[in-house]
């Protein structure tokens, strides 16, 4: 029988529960992992993994499967004891020095879907060579594990709380006595995920007014995608409409990204939420530092640190590329288009709840609605309409077609003429107005993205329609 292949793409390996994601292949990839980590020790580590799970279907067994892989090649684990969000786990993976984690979740993918993502010993998503290292490791060695129980009574294995510890430190990270006299009235839009009651644990007590929408554990999540995007918004929409609130924050599958819409049920684009943010942390926090952005990101950042003397630097998509700037030091805020935001002083990873905990501070602070904060933005810097486009495209016709964008750019878009093109991450085509246009297939998935901006919804509307004309040939 040929073994399944298993390749990591933007964030960890994603596969069709039963289908190619199975106990059998999750040891294949728990194995690899650990005879990476003894392979490759890192000064000051632990032998220590930390596993945590979502609340996708059968994800607890699948982490109990690759906890006891862990254990059963020696190395002390501890092993969630309920669905968690991904950063816990970044967060845990740092705070007790451990040698990496593994988190089972597949984010923002269908129901179908199930996925391990790898953590490095930094807190972050594994880089790209660490991922190629487990990769080659695959089934050079024989599957080792030891049995839950056998595993606890050799105290080899524990079962523990990874969010209380992450609770505390997000809360410093803020001014939460702030935040917690406010008397915001807000609403959390977890999508069924597994954010769910983190923002009505940690405000308990407080003046604020937590209303929390699908809190339940539903592995088919509504039957939506666990996306933060206005399309999975409808019935959050209808809520709001009849119970205005301040702000909706809304988490994907995991937590560790961040979408939202204005207190009347109005989406709000992640890079409005970004623009915001970069606003307060660098006005209103006085904070300082590189700028880090994923280069789908909106042309608003490169205005806003052109105009306060910040240095910004443009990477691939993916956090990790993002998570390899903030290692090198002095980065305030990082960020990408799906609404993953880093910030200074935490972990190198994206963290959807502190995101939301740095919006309530913002509101908080200012004291004015998030419409008006957003004409504010507008007003400085210029009107910016995004939308992003996903459609099915065969993967074994992706490199043609990148060939072609890249070797054959458009002369103009709409009206002004293209002056760059950047194609090491898809290819972003750039108009001399600040439009532009980007092809970019998915990592995880058979599928291409299509990226747009203007100053107008009809010109990019018009940019979405050229770029479907690339994809036709």
């Amino acid at each position: 029988m040929i073994a399944t292949p298993i390749r990591f793409g933007t964030d960890g390996w994603r596969a069709v529960i039963g289908e190619d994601f199975t106990f059998d292949n999750v040891q294949r990839v728990a194995q690899a992992t650990a005879s990476f980590y003894r392979d490759c020790p890192v000064a000051g580590r632990q032998n220590l993994v930390i596993v945590g799970y979502d609340r996708r279907f059968l994800s607890d067994q699948f982490a109990q499967t690759a906890a006891e892989v862990f254990a059963g090649n020696g190395f002390d684990v501890r092993l969630a004891d309920s669905p968690v969000p991904t950063p816990a786990v970044s967060h845990a993976v740092h705070a007790h020095r451990a040698i990496g984690g593994v988190m089972i979740t597949a984010s923002h993918n269908p129901a179908a879907f199930n996925g391990y993502k790898l953590k490095a010993h930094t807190g972050g998503p594994a880089d790209p060579a660490i991922c190629k290292e487990v990769e080659q490791r695959l089934d050079a060695a024989p599957v080792q594990s030891l049995p839950l129980a056998a595993a606890l009574r050799a105290r080899r294995l524990r079962i523990c709380d990874l969010k209380s510890g992450w609770f505390r430190d997000i809360k410093r990270l803020v001014d939460f006595p702030l935040i917690a006299r406010s008397r915001l009235r807000f609403v959390h839009e977890p999508l069924f995920g597994v954010g769910a009651g983190c923002f009505d644990e940690l405000l308990q007590g407080t003046t604020c007014r937590v209303k929390t929408l699908h809190a339940e554990h539903d592995p088919n999540f509504g039957g939506l995608c666990p996306e933060p995007i206005a399309r999975n918004y409808g019935p959050t929409i209808k809520h709001l409409r009849a119970h205005p609130a301040d702000l909706c924050l809304v988490t994907d599958g995991d937590a560790d990204r961040i979408g939202g819409l204005d207190g009347r049920g109005n989406p709000l684009t992640t890079h409005q939420i970004i623009c915001m943010l970069l606003r307060h942390c660098v006005v209103n926090r006085q904070g300082r530092g590189r700028i880090v952005k994923a280069l789908t990101t909106t042309s608003m950042v490169d205005k806003m640190c052109a105009a306060w003397g910040l240095p910004l630097t443009e990477t691939g998509v993916g956090f990790k590329f993002i998570c390899a700037e903030m290692l090198k030091g002095d980065v305030l805020l990082g960020f990408e288009e799906s609404g993953g935001i880093g910030f200074k002083g935490h972990i190198p990873e994206r963290d959807g709840v502190l995101a939301g905990l740095m919006l309530l501070e913002m509101l908080a602070t200012e004291k004015l609605s998030v419409p008006v904060l957003l004409r504010r933005l507008e007003k400085e810097f210029g009107p910016h309409h995004y939308e992003r486009l996903d459609v099915h495209y065969p993967l074994e016709q992706r490199a043609a077609l990148m060939a072609r964008c890249k070797n054959q750019p458009p002369d103009k878009l709409g009206r002004s003429p293209v002056t760059e093109v950047k194609s090491f991450d898809g290819v972003k085509f750039i108009a001399r107005d600040g439009s532009w246009l980007m092809l970019r297939g998915s990592g995880t998935e058979p599928v291409l993205r299509l990226y747009a901006e203007a100053p107008t919804p009809q010109a990019v509307t018009s940019l979405l329609a050229l770029a479907q004309r690339f994809c036709r040939g």
